[in-house]
């Protein structure tokens, strides 16, 4: 499968060291299938007056050999890992997480969550209106090692 990263710079070889702490599934390294979603948060870059690259990868990998959490919804369970990661307080060894994106929309729901503004079927409620997205967090070196095989990277 193809799979897209969005930077300021050419990422030929991924890691998790760059990874900022407290994003939505953890530390790792972000990608998403959707070219269109890669694109949008590319302009980001472009906004702020620094380059803005699209990274293309090529993801091969067997589920039976990984340890993978797959979200397929905007879920009680989704919704309770996204608190833990944002906290600090996961400590799950997952090679990969699968799902949606906590994004602007989405980030203001959590934050009503959070405050105790909304309940967690309130907050469900909302998110379940928002717009499908998805991103692949690969945690381990070693699964981005052995099954993230860089293809290209241009420039927008």
């Amino acid at each position: 499968m193809k799979l897209y990263h969005s930077s300021n710079v050419t990422v030929e070889r991924p890691d998790t060291a760059h990874s900022r702490d407290f994003l939505d599934f953890g530390k790792g390294f972000y990608l998403t299938s959707l070219y269109d979603q890669a694109e949008k948060y590319a302009l980001r870059f472009l906004r702020r007056q620094q380059n803005a690259w699209l990274n293309s990868y090529e993801f091969i990998y067997d589920p039976a050999k990984w340890k993978v959490l797959e979200f397929v919804a905007y879920d009680k369970e989704w919704l309770d890992f996204i608190s833990k990661c944002r906290a600090g307080e996961d400590d799950s060894d997952y090679d990969i997480v699968i799902g949606g994106i906590a994004d602007d929309k989405v980030i203001q729901t959590l934050d009503r969550y959070f405050s105790g503004e909304l309940s967690a079927e309130e907050t469900l409620g909302l998110l379940k209106y928002e717009k499908p997205n998805n991103q692949y967090c690969i945690r381990s070196k070693k699964m981005l090692d052995e099954c993230l095989k860089h293809i290209e990277s241009r420039q927008l």
